[in-house]
């Protein structure tokens, strides 16, 4: 009777290492990539991205012909992502970063809204690439799940203030629903802001604006990455009844927003702001607050006519239910003010 074998395993280090010194090597490569932007070459192995991932079988399956075979040019992912990718495909690891540890790192650089808009330009500085978000990306759409599932659970572990937009926009483009549930918890929490004044001299010409990057939990309404957010990655965002922001603040954040959103795009602010701003709760304002956000709506169009008259009705009836489609709930930010105790405005 033969005896069943038996596996054995020599030392995982050595292997590992051996075969991370192919990542990028030339040295045997049959397969050549131009990679992001900056149209990086970088060398692989056909063979072995093939029986790693199913993208690259696809991707590969054509046989060179004679002659120095020309490169496969993927663009829309940066250099040191693909760089990233290779490594864990050659040994089934992979060091993420927070940032970016390479020059070549260029950051998200507005693609929410080239996600969602079919547009890259970006008139916002470009801030060190957050390296991971890029990883998580390339994985989504390599099809990589367990470089994915690694990427998420690095992504929740260092989530702050200024990752935590970025990531939500790549989680709502994706349909990463965990990823996307985390990044509103978050915002929820730390959303307690006095949020600077933008200066916007039109809608379409050059502006000025403070942003701050600090590590104060309280900034997340303030970073680049919500400027930068989609229409529908801010959607999620307004929906929220436990932000811990005031209503006034919220309408200026989303002007903020707005005006960004209408100079990248080259539309008009109103049509930019048109999916969102239906979620801004105005029957809270006071009527002083209401009045001056009328009289600015006059010179900067941003909510329709029809939205804040319906804020007036639940005023003149001193009724919550008087609006029709106007939300009057009290987010957990809300401000207390004197109409209030008029409205039936519960606290979730």
């Amino acid at each position: 009777m033969d005896t069943p074998g038996l596996v054995v395993h020599g030392e995982a280090a050595p292997f590992s290492t051996a075969l991370r010194s192919l990542i990028n090597n030339c040295l045997y490569s049959d397969v050549r990539f131009v990679v992001g932007q900056e149209r990086q070459e970088v060398f692989a192995h056909r063979c072995l991205l093939a029986c790693r991932c199913n993208f690259f079988q696809r991707l590969l399956s054509q046989e060179p012909g004679p002659g120095v075979p020309s490169p496969v040019v993927l663009s829309t992912v940066p250099a040191e992502a693909f760089l990233a990718v290779l490594e864990f495909l050659y040994t089934n690891s992979v060091k993420l970063h927070r940032h970016s540890v390479s020059p070549l790192g260029r950051g998200l650089g507005g693609r929410g809204r080239e996600w969602a808009e079919g547009r890259g330009n970006s008139l916002l500085f470009q801030p060190p690439t957050l390296q991971v978000l890029e990883v998580l990306t390339a994985a989504v759409e390599y099809g990589l799940e367990e470089l994915r599932e690694l990427c998420l659970e690095f992504v929740v572990k260092v989530l702050d203030v200024e990752l935590v937009c970025e990531a939500l926009q790549v989680a709502v483009t994706f349909g990463l629903g965990p990823l996307q549930e985390c990044c509103i918890a978050f915002i929820e929490t730390h959303s307690q802001v006095q949020l600077p004044i933008f200066i916007f001299p039109t809608p379409h010409v050059s502006f000025c604006y403070s942003l701050t990057h600090s590590s104060d939990p309280q900034e997340a309404l303030r970073t680049r990455g919500f400027l930068e957010l989609s229409a529908p990655a801010l959607l999620f965002m307004l929906r929220s009844d436990k932000l811990g922001v005031d209503e006034a603040e919220l309408v200026l954040a989303v002007r903020n927003w707005a005006c960004v959103s209408a100079a990248v795009l080259e539309r008009p602010v109103a049509e930019v702001a048109a999916p969102v701003v239906q979620e801004l709760r105005l029957a809270l304002l006071a009527p002083a607050e209401l009045s001056a956000l009328e009289e600015q709506n006059q010179q900067e169009p941003l909510i329709p006519v029809e939205q804040i008259v319906e804020a007036w009705k639940c005023h003149a009836l001193r009724r919550g239910d008087a609006a029709q489609g106007a939300v009057c709930r009290r987010r957990r930010g809300t401000l207390p003010r004197e109409h209030h105790r008029f409205l039936d405005l519960p606290l979730k």
